[in-house]
């Protein structure tokens, strides 16, 4: 009995593990195509709040407003144009999440404002970046006091990203397909204020798990 209990709680442990490691993944369906996205398990709070709003069918046709070539495409308002549900999140900024290439991240108001770093309640924007090589990173560092790794040199050196940003703003997922999208959208005309001369939009779903 007692070696059947511990063979029962053992598969009991084995499944909340899997259940914990777990990512969500999400597709973000725009006008120029799909990108395949996972959130972060280690920024629970930015993942809730991102799976809550998509459940909401608070994106569901929500424009791109910021598009700037070589750096990211942000997006987060309603339809109607409403910018912002009125709250912010605590900010779950990471050393081992950068701003690689395809990173998906939250938006947020100035320091000057904001000095705790408090993320948007809906706004995000997702990495598009370019490429910079070790020195470069070396005297970003100096100025950010990020440490990077060799691992993360490497990326900013092959897949390019927004390391600028790092420690300034919280990295909660992370593109995993649908890079030409992105390039897509950023090289899109814009007019006054970085917003697409020709509206995009998007949907967001979440994948439902397996």
């Amino acid at each position: 009995m007692k070696k059947l209990l511990f063979i029962l709680l053992l598969a009991f442990g084995q499944t909340l593990m899997a259940q914990n490691t777990t990512e969500t993944i999400v597709l973000i369906k725009t006008s120029e195509g799909t990108i395949k996205a996972k959130l972060y398990n280690d920024t629970p709070g930015h993942r809730d709040n991102f799976i809550k709003m998509i459940n909401k069918g608070w994106y569901e046709k929500s424009p791109f407003h910021r598009v700037i070539n070589n750096f990211m495409i942000q997006g987060g308002g309603d339809q109607f144009g409403v910018q912002d549900p009125g709250y912010t999140i605590p900010a779950e900024i990471k050393p081992n999440h950068i701003h690689k290439k395809g990173a998906l991240a939250a938006a947020r108001m100035g320091d000057q404002v904001n000095p705790e770093k408090k993320s948007s309640g809906s706004q995000f924007y997702i990495v598009q970046g370019q490429k910079y090589d070790e020195n470069s990173l070396k005297m970003m560092s100096a100025r950010s006091k990020m440490a990077y790794t060799p691992e993360q040199i490497k990326t900013y050196s092959t897949i390019g990203g927004t390391p600028h940003l790092d420690g300034a703003y919280t990295v909660f997922g992370e593109v995993i397909d649908g890079f030409d999208v992105i390039d897509r959208i950023a090289a899109t005309k814009t007019g006054p204020g970085d917003v697409p001369v020709t509206p995009i939009t998007m949907t967001i779903e979440i994948v439902p798990a397996k």
